[in-house]
């Protein structure tokens, strides 16, 4: 079981699980080619690679789309963002959605979307650090010599062992009990962790 091995064996592993999923790689080199600052190919489209890899499913089973993450705080307008998220439609042309945010606006919306208040974001990373389960914070790129660069704060144990555990430092309760549903009923061999009392 790739959640038990060194952290090593598990960097390579996550490599070998993700390149099964065509469109993700495809995603992660058109993605470069953008040279956003700072970018990562994030959240559902890794683990839930991995959930179907481990259990046996297409690669592609259950994705909703693919998230490209940047970091780009010279420029918080709308305008700004959405001309990158047009030059990124231009460049993916990929059988699946891509959805491509500047994680330096989050804050700007954030609180209107789901109830409560963020504080802005000093870079991608500290965008990951905050999604609503451990599990989706998890981000991956090429860098420009083609290296796979990966961000995993709370490791990759969860994602191989199929265990969703909340991140209680931003998201609120329901958007994770939300997403943890939606989860299960996709991947019913996960182990969904209580929201913390």
């Amino acid at each position: 079981m790739l959640g038990r091995l060194p952290l090593v064996e598990q960097l390579d592993g996550l490599r070998s699980v993700l390149s099964q999923n065509e469109v993700l790689t495809d995603v992660m080199t058109r993605a470069a080619t953008l040279e956003l600052p700072s970018w990562y190919v994030t959240a559902g489209c890794l683990f839930q690679t991995v959930w179907n890899v481990v259990t046996g499913r297409p690669p592609t089973s259950g994705i909703k789309d693919y998230d490209i993450f940047y970091f780009d705080g010279t420029d918080l307008s709308w305008e700004a963002e959405d001309a990158v998220i047009k030059a990124g439609q231009e460049v993916a042309g990929l059988p699946a959605g891509v959805e491509i945010r500047n994680e330096a606006r989050v804050h700007l919306w954030y609180e209107q979307k789901f109830g409560v208040p963020c504080s802005p974001h000093e870079s991608t990373e500290a965008a990951i650090d905050s999604f609503a389960a451990t599990t989706c914070c998890l981000g991956v790129r090429l860098d420009p010599n083609g290296e796979w660069r990966v961000y995993a704060p709370h490791g990759l144990s969860d994602v191989f062992n199929l265990v969703v555990r909340p991140n209680p430092v931003l998201a609120p309760r329901e958007v994770y009990e939300t997403k943890a549903a939606r989860w299960r009923d996709e991947w019913p061999e996960l182990t969904v962790l209580p929201w913390p009392s």
